[in-house]
């Protein structure tokens, strides 16, 4: 957990049910944001994403690295009375609980928000789910490839003559990750507020149907359902991807100025007063001819080279880049956004750190993601003042797995 007290959310208590992606994404963030985050994992194998991969660090999954860094690890039994009690112990000094089981399981395990609130009237829980607490399919499962689908941005994505397309990282997990920390947050201020915490509830599908937006509107509008446009854009052109001769390049020409700038850079003066592309609505409506046109022309020059004349122009553009260039890239690295942490076991790993600062200060190292179960003595200690003879008690009782008989000897 990061320590410092400059850190925005220093002293705020977070009890982490979650596993997978949506809720330790969510927890991730807080703990970024200085929150003591406390993950609870069964301690027969802990999270599940544990065993994602490969590829693996010295056994340890990559996947798992990704979104579980500024935790520390409790292996708690939620089947036994004795670790379901610890767990409620935990609950009543925490300010937040989040969790992303199917509705209804905690509640089944005796750990609804009525128990885990229980002399804790502040306490927050926020549950994340497929599709949320009501409704016709709250008992459905969610899953980010489902939910892409569910929420129609798979529909809107891909090639106009090709499949449906799934966005090429867990973007239904992701964003409602980040939609429940935002939950967390407005909760917190609501508590500063009022002394009382309460219930948020936070839905993939909910989640990803917000991401329509202008697709959404455009529904509302005409009553007609948008189509996939591939990389082009429905009301601007040209506004799209173009391929050079030895890579990729997106192009924004988002407006007449910019149009008559590109129509210099490209020496195509022509173009500017061509009675088909005089006019934003004109290009666009005329975009498939537009493209024919540009399409050879970007071929005739490497990437850079395009970047570099655009770019001078003032025209928006970007090269698309591997996810190896991206974390490499001297504006990520030269912003302190890319960093490192010594995990136990996997050594040396590499991240992609928190997008936000404050002040002007880049964002501070972080801790590793813990290894199964390696601060249940530490949590207990720290939260709930026990000593190690009430850690022993409760681990004979069934409560914990077999990492805290080492944690007891040290």
């Amino acid at each position: 957990m990061r320590s410092s007290s400059t850190e925005p959310l220093f002293g705020v208590k977070v009890l982490d049910l979650c596993r997978v992606v949506s809720g330790p994404f969510a927890t991730m963030h807080l703990g970024d944001l200085g929150a003591d985050v406390v993950k609870i994992e069964d301690p027969r194998g802990g999270d599940e994403s544990r065993r994602y991969g490969p590829p693996f660090v010295n056994g340890e999954s990559s996947y798992f690295l990704s979104v579980n860094r500024n935790k520390r690890s409790c292996a708690v039994n939620l089947k036994s009375p004795a670790g379901k009690d610890a767990v409620i112990a935990l609950a009543k000094v925490a300010d937040v609980v989040i969790d992303n089981f199917r509705p209804g399981t905690l509640d089944r395990w005796g750990l609804s928000y009525e128990t885990l609130s229980a002399g804790n009237p502040g306490l927050i829980q926020c549950s994340i789910s497929g599709f949320g607490r009501s409704g016709p399919d709250a008992d459905r499962p969610g899953y980010d490839l489902i939910l892409q689908g569910e929420s129609g941005v798979m529909d809107v994505t891909g090639s106009p003559d090709g499949p449906p397309l799934k966005v090429g990282t867990s973007i239904a997990d992701l964003v409602t990750g980040l939609y429940a920390s935002q939950a967390v947050l407005a909760a917190l201020m609501k508590r500063e507020r009022t002394g009382i915490g309460g219930r948020v509830d936070v839905s993939m599908l909910d989640s990803m149907a917000s991401l329509l937006t202008f697709n959404a509107g455009m529904y509302f509008a005409s009553g007609e359902s948008p189509k996939r446009r591939g990389n082009v854009h429905p009301t601007i052109s040209p506004y799209e991807t173009f391929q050079t001769s030895d890579g990729w390049l997106n192009v924004g020409v988002a407006n007449d100025k910019f149009w008559s700038l590109f129509c210099d850079v490209i020496a195509r003066k022509d173009l500017e007063t061509d009675p088909l592309f005089d006019t934003a609505p004109r290009r666009a409506a005329n975009r498939a001819a537009l493209a024919e046109i540009l399409r050879p022309i970007f071929a005739s020059r490497p990437r850079t080279a395009w970047i570099e004349l655009l770019h001078g122009a003032g025209i928006p553009c970007g090269a698309i880049k591997t996810v190896g260039e991206v974390c490499e890239a001297p504006q990520l690295t030269g912003r302190n956004m890319v960093q490192t942490a010594t995990h136990r076991t996997a050594g040396e790993v590499r991240f992609i750190a928190r997008p936000l600062r404050f002040d002007d200060l880049p964002p501070g190292p972080s801790t590793p993601p813990p290894t199964l179960g390696e601060h249940t003595c530490d949590v207990f200690e720290n939260w709930l003042g026990w000593t190690r003879s009430d850690v022993s008690r409760c681990a004979a009782q069934g409560a914990f797995g077999e990492t805290i008989l080492k944690q007891l000897a040290e």
